[in-house]
């Protein structure tokens, strides 16, 4: 909301956004890894493609700044590349990651 920057708010956000989802679902829900992750992925997906179609400016939030954050206002194809790179993170991260102890 902060940031006017050319790098960090328009693509490392998007890449960061769907690991911080990632881990807040994994936080509370005991489902698997690779179902999360293309959970996440579907849902930032289905969030750019209605930014598309302009949902924001169609359920009335023209003028407002904070729903255009979270909703979103502009379709970008590189959102969607974003997205897909932040959870190739996590499917990583998670299959070199030491297994739990079942202590």
């Amino acid at each position: 909301m902060y940031a006017h920057d050319k790098i960090i708010r328009p693509y490392i956000g998007d890449l960061l956004i769907v690991i911080l989802i990632y881990c807040f679902l994994k936080s509370f829900l005991a489902i698997p890894v690779f179902a999360t992750a293309i959970a996440v992925l579907l849902f930032s997906y289905a969030v750019e493609i209605l930014q598309y179609f302009n949902l924001a400016d169609r359920l009335g939030f023209h003028n407002s700044k904070l729903a255009k954050i979270i909703i979103g206002s502009s379709f970008e194809w590189i959102d969607l590349v974003m997205y897909t790179a932040g959870i190739a993170i996590v499917l990583f991260i998670e299959k070199i990651r030491p297994e739990k102890n079942s202590n």
